[in-house]
């Protein structure tokens, strides 16, 4: 054996042990990630109040009205594959509740008109009531109105959201699940009874 073949061995088998070693890290990395997901989706998440589900719920699409349910159908798909706040801004990097609801309306062929600009976007909860005033879709909470599938719930700094806007999924029994941008920096689902939060300022009909 040549003294070349005798220190090249040696060399190889330590490639090869570096080789081994970076597959096992890239295999417990990809363990990792795939834990810190099934944890993301399986555990319970903190809410701003009631309950924050991981899952977006079962409507019976078969009781709404055509554009309620492109709305719906518009809504699951951003739950499952979010997007940025800029994307539901045109670009624009702010508190993003408002835009994500007047994105979601125009997705769903419905846009709100911004009363001092016209644009489809409302970038705030008061231009946002403003709106709903305006074209007299506004309702309050104690009028006995009774929220539907699409309409849009307006909080004012006193409530635990702060100042925020979301909108209803649906509605059990004066439990409300709605759908919102910016919660939690992310688009969150949240279950709560609507009689107990206080700061309710009212509802944008749909």
């Amino acid at each position: 054996m040549t003294e070349n073949a005798v220190t090249t061995a040696p060399r190889r088998s330590r490639y090869g042990r570096w080789i081994a070693l970076g597959v096992l890290v890239a295999v417990m990395a990809a363990g990792a990630a795939l834990g810190v997901r099934w944890w993301h989706w399986h555990s319970p998440r903190a809410a701003i109040v009631g309950e924050s589900p991981a899952e977006f719920p079962a409507i019976d699409r078969s009781t709404l009205d055509p554009a309620q349910v492109r709305l719906v159908s518009v809504l699951e798909r951003e739950f499952a594959a979010p997007g940025d706040g800029t994307d539901y801004a045109e670009g624009v990097r702010e508190p993003w509740c408002a835009d994500f609801v007047s994105w979601a309306m125009r997705e769903a062929g419905v846009p709100l008109a911004n009363p001092n600009s016209g644009s489809w976007r409302i970038p705030g909860v008061y231009t946002l009531e403003e709106y709903y005033r305006s074209v007299d879709r506004f309702a309050v909470i104690d009028a006995g109105y009774r929220p539907r599938t699409g309409d849009v719930l307006l909080y004012s700094e006193n409530s635990p959201f702060t100042q925020h806007t979301n909108i209803v999924l649906t509605v059990d029994d004066g439990v409300v699940t709605t759908i919102g941008g910016n919660e939690f920096g992310e688009v969150r689902i949240h279950r709560f009874a609507l009689a107990e939060i206080p700061g309710v300022v009212g509802i944008g009909r749909f």
